[in-house]
């Protein structure tokens, strides 16, 4: 600002000094300027102001100094900005020329347009396929990472073709029972102790790494169709030398064995060991889609319909939706009851007038040792189920046809002398008591004789249906199954026996039902918790007028006390036709199922007194849960434990007496799983 005002100031000066100096105007008269008016010069005083001046100078000096760096910074500013100006014109020049490249191009592409969108579309084209190969690339490149990781710990083992896949678990088990059945981890239902058998006084804890299971899987592809086979076994089977005393012998038992083709069209056909076609599926009907109980207990639950036999299947099904199965399956013929026909000798066996089963032969790989023995079948049993999968549920309704034959002896109880007292020439007496029993086919048969044997067949079989249906998200299974029919108890878990016989030997098929109900919660995906409610329930099958005949033989020695008498012989020989028997009968005697027998022996716990105990139904409810440590490609580890609350309830007989067995079970289970 400073700047500025001395600027001004000089310029002031410059312009009064030259107003100054400016000629006067020219006298009119003569034309010529005036002469200028003189001055009067004042008297000159002699004042030193010397100093004075030459700060004024120096202030002059200073703006004049000032004026100047400002006039060159204007210089300086023109200077930038005519360069400003040159280049904005360049550019325009630049501009200008580009711009008619541009339209000269742009008249080009005109004229081109048909040639251009050509190979605008070849060029998408090849960006397209581009991006196929990008995608295949990278699918393959995937494949191959997969193959790597598969090859350094492959889960299946690949041998000319076939995939081989080997699982199973490793387990360590226990159970511990209120009352002791001397089993292992397999509860033998039917057998739970009434109050007067010695084992229901005690409760038992058993270990058991037994139920450690092998499986392998063999898989191959043939045209339209998949080819294979399973195999699955445990060491839950005994041996007659097994037990627990120091290093246990117990023998790996088969669970299942079969081949199997499976079409593409839907179309299997499987033979071999398997889950009977009667057994619950997950979805559709397919092998190794089973559904058993989630608990511990390998007899699984009361109620649950199973049995692992030979079976032919063939299935057919339609997009997964729609099932249908018939299966041809090992038939085997379970008997229950009591009070049957039968001869009783002074010595050697008793005989009755009937036999279905048979001890097995060693040389025919069959058991010799089982004391139930093993059926003489006439025919197959014969397995339909129908399966439905409509996206909320599977739903299943299934039939049994089941053929059952023994071999009657209507001649194996006879007796046709009358009641009396017969006495022979040496003193000796045979007593008849009761009515003559005599047999057409031999009338003068006095002991047991085959004469009139036959065959008998009965025809039995039932149906049941179920449903499972998953609800809140899947985070719930709700499930029901109901059978119902004659002669098929083998195929409920408890086993309730099939048949009992007439008085006549023939069989009398025993009406049975079992039913499941099951809740299963899957809160996380590394826990199930389950809840099971079963029932199996046996009908009465009793009849009256069984033969009986019983020979009782007392020796007399010396009867007169005279030395060299010979013995004599005193036989009685006990017939009735008025005995009661078959299954359930209300005129049983139970009037021993609540009173303890001393032992037998230091293995032998008294088994109770008379107690007939036929059953009417078992009960069983379980809770339980299962809980996943890990779960990933290093397999599986888990570890559950189980409750079970068993009661079970026999026929009332004579006096209305009716038996009942209550039982508490828990069950643990820690077990790694093959990956």
């Amino acid at each position: 600002m400073k700047k500025l005002a001395a600027l001004t100031l000089s310029l002031f000066l410059t312009i009064g000094t030259a107003i100054a100096d400016t000629p006067k105007d020219p006298d009119p008269q003569t034309g010529k300027p005036a002469p200028a008016a003189k001055r009067k010069v004042a008297p000159k005083k002699k004042v030193d102001n010397s100093a004075e001046i030459a700060a004024q100078l120096e202030e002059v000096r200073k703006a004049l100094q000032a004026q100047q760096e400002q006039i060159q910074q204007l210089k300086n500013e023109l200077a930038r900005r005519d360069q400003q100006i040159t280049d904005v014109r360049s550019a325009a020049v630049a501009a200008d020329s580009k711009a008619s490249e541009a339209a000269a191009k742009a008249n080009e592409a005109a004229a081109s347009s048909a040639e251009a969108r050509t190979a605008a579309t070849a060029v998408t084209s090849d960006v397209n396929d581009m991006k196929l190969g990008s995608e295949s690339l990278k699918s393959a490149v995937q494949d191959t990472q997969k193959k790597i990781i598969s090859a350094e710990s492959p889960a299946t083992l690949h041998y000319k073709g076939i995939s081989i896949t080997p699982g199973g678990f490793f387990a360590a088990e226990t159970v511990s029972r209120s009352r002791a059945l001397s089993a292992d981890v397999n509860t033998p239902f039917t057998t739970i102790p009434y109050p007067g058998n010695s084992l229901a006084k005690v409760s038992e804890t058993n270990f058991s790494g037994r139920p450690t299971r092998v499986t392998l899987l063999a898989e191959g592809k043939l045209g339209n169709a998949k080819i294979g086979g399973y195999y699955e076994a445990d060491f839950l089977g005994a041996g007659t030398t097994s037990n627990n005393r120091q290093s246990n012998s117990y023998v790996y038992r088969q669970r299942q064995a079969f081949a199997q083709v499976a079409f593409d069209n839907g179309l299997s056909i499987t033979g071999g060991q398997m889950w009977t076609l009667a057994t619950e599926n997950r979805k559709g009907i397919v092998n190794r889609q089973e559904v058993p109980p989630q608990v511990i207990d390998h007899a699984y639950s009361v109620g649950f319909t199973w049995a692992r036999q030979y079976g032919l299947r063939v299935v057919k099904s339609w997009n997964d939706k729609f099932a249908l199965g018939f299966s041809v399956e090992g038939p085997q013929m379970t008997i229950g009851g009591r009070g049957f026909s039968t001869f009783t000798p002074a010595t050697g066996t008793a005989s009755q007038n009937f036999w279905l089963n048979a001890p097995g032969a060693n040389g025919g790989a069959y058991n010799a040792f089982d004391a139930t023995g093993y059926s003489v079948n006439k025919a197959p049993d014969f397995i339909f189920k129908a399966a439905l999968d409509p996206g909320w549920g599977h739903y299943e309704l299934f039939g049994i046809l089941s053929t059952f034959r023994n071999r009657v002896y209507p001649c194996a109880v006879v007796s046709a002398t009358a009641p009396g007292v017969v006495t022979a020439a040496n003193g000796s007496t045979t007593t008849f008591t009761g009515a003559a029993i005599t047999c057409t086919a031999a009338p003068t048969a006095t002991a047991p004789t085959a004469g009139g044997a036959f065959n008998d067949t009965r025809t039995g079989g039932g149906g049941g249906a179920s449903f499972t249906v998953p609800l809140f998200s899947k985070k719930v299974d709700f499930g029901i199954k109901a059978v119902f029919g004659d002669g098929i108890g083998r195929y409920g878990a408890a086993q309730l026996p099939d048949a009992t016989a007439r008085p006549d030997g023939t069989l009398a098929l025993i009406r049975s039902e079992m039913a499941l109900a099951r809740l299963e919660l899957h809160p996380t995906p590394k826990l199930d918790v389950y809840f099971y409610g079963g029932n199996e329930y046996g009908w009465r099958a009793a009849y009256d007028s069984y033969q009986s005949v019983r020979i009782t033989t007392t020796l007399i020695s010396n009867p007169n006390g005279t030395p060299g008498a010979p013995v004599l012989t005193n036989t009685t020989v006990a017939r009735s036709t008025t005995g009661i028997g078959g299954y359930g009968s209300p005129f049983a005697n139970n009037s021993g199922c609540s009173a303890e027998a001393a032992p037998g022996g230091t293995s032998a716990p008294g088994a109770g007194g008379t107690c007939a105990g036929d059953i009417r139904n078992i009960l069983e409810g379980s809770v339980g849960f299962w809980h996943k440590v890990y779960q990933g490609p290093k397999g599986g580890m888990r570890w559950g434990i189980q409750y079970s609350y068993l009661t079970k309830s026999g026929w009332s007989g004579a006096g209305g007496i009716q038996p009942k067995a209550v039982d508490n079970m828990v069950l643990t289970s820690f077990r790694y799983y093959l990956p």
